[in-house]
């Protein structure tokens, strides 16, 4: 048999494998052509997530989870983070996402993701910004070495609340609200915090404008008092936590909790005292968020000394346990 005829019948058998090896693909195209990127999107295991259009419009997307889980662990971690610290976050991120699906899985409905998250090109342009090409890379090592890790205490999702700085200490859920729930966020010594970045703020406002913020929850006065301009004297703290944190506090005739008064006035944190400077209200704060659970600032300073993820984590959630969980 002469060569060439040889190769054609090589040829002839490579080309007819081929065809048979993706004749199936092609007729599954044929087929079901529309419902084909639905199946690429569930194998790739695609979420739902709400943001705003260009024209500030809502819109639902479909995000890949693996982009969204980084995406939403870099808007909640600085560049200068510690792997560790990065770690016990991501385990924190996966347990937060996880509970808002299996809410959603319950009552019957798709899980539709709202929670901050920044693209593959924004993380880009954060790394480049700060000079640190190792950022991404930590952000996937983070994912990659807790893979599936959540936080569960008794059998489900742990509740698990973070905030930038505490004022050196954070609070106990208990304190707080008054109630037996999550016995696992107890007050927990930070004193590291007390030199975070933006620790300490003061912010000067007129009573006028203190008035007009926290008109939502002011008691009605009455029709003679209605154009009465509060006062410092109309102002006192009656009490705080074991933290630190304002608790409750008197508005003219109204009482009200410290959140309350900081989330009318945008305020850092609701650890504040007050004066009267020039016949304006002055506002102090100290710390970054609510303070409770994992104050990020100590969590990132435990990992320079060592610390590992879990133990980060057994320190904020003491009672808690780490286990490997999938999103179904």
């Amino acid at each position: 048999m002469k060569k060439e005829e040889i190769q054609r019948k090589i040829k002839f058998w490579a080309y007819f494998l081929i065809i048979l090896i993706l004749f199936p693909y092609v007729m599954t195209v044929f087929i079901h052509g529309a419902d084909m990127k639905t199946k690429w999107n569930q194998n790739q295991n695609f979420v739902k997530v709400k943001q705003a259009d260009i024209k500030g419009e809502e819109e639902i997307i479909e995000v890949p989870w693996n982009e969204y889980f980084t995406g939403v662990l870099s808007a909640e971690v600085p560049v200068s983070a510690e792997r560790e610290f990065i770690k016990a976050q991501a385990v924190v991120v996966r347990t937060k996402l996880y509970q808002i699906n299996e809410d959603a899985r319950q009552n019957g409905r798709e899980a539709v993701f709202e929670e901050q998250y920044l693209t593959t090109k924004e993380i880009e342009k954060k790394q480049m910004n700060a000079q640190d090409d190792s950022y991404y890379e930590r952000l996937i090592q983070a994912e990659e070495e807790t893979k599936k890790q959540v936080l569960y205490y008794q059998g489900t999702y742990a509740y698990v609340p973070f905030h930038r700085s505490s004022n050196g200490m954070t609070r106990s859920y208990q304190e707080v609200t008054g109630q037996e729930a999550y016995p696992y966020l107890t007050a927990k010594e930070c004193p590291e915090d007390k030199e975070a970045e933006d620790e300490l703020q003061v912010r000067t406002i007129s009573y006028r404008e203190v008035q007009k913020k926290c008109q939502p929850f002011l008691k009605a006065v009455e029709e003679k008092d209605a154009d009465k301009l509060y006062k410092f004297s109309d102002f006192k703290i009656e009490a705080y936590d074991s933290a630190g944190y304002v608790l409750q506090m008197k508005i003219g005739n109204t009482i009200c909790s410290g959140e309350q008064f900081r989330e009318a006035l945008s305020l850092p944190s609701s650890s504040f005292s007050i004066k009267d400077v020039k016949g304006e209200l002055q506002i102090k704060t100290s710390g970054n968020g609510h303070g409770l659970g994992m104050s990020q600032w100590t969590a990132n300073q435990m990992a320079k000394e060592g610390k590992s993820y879990r133990e980060i984590l057994q320190y904020f959630y003491e009672g808690t346990e780490v286990v490997e969980q999938t999103m179904e």
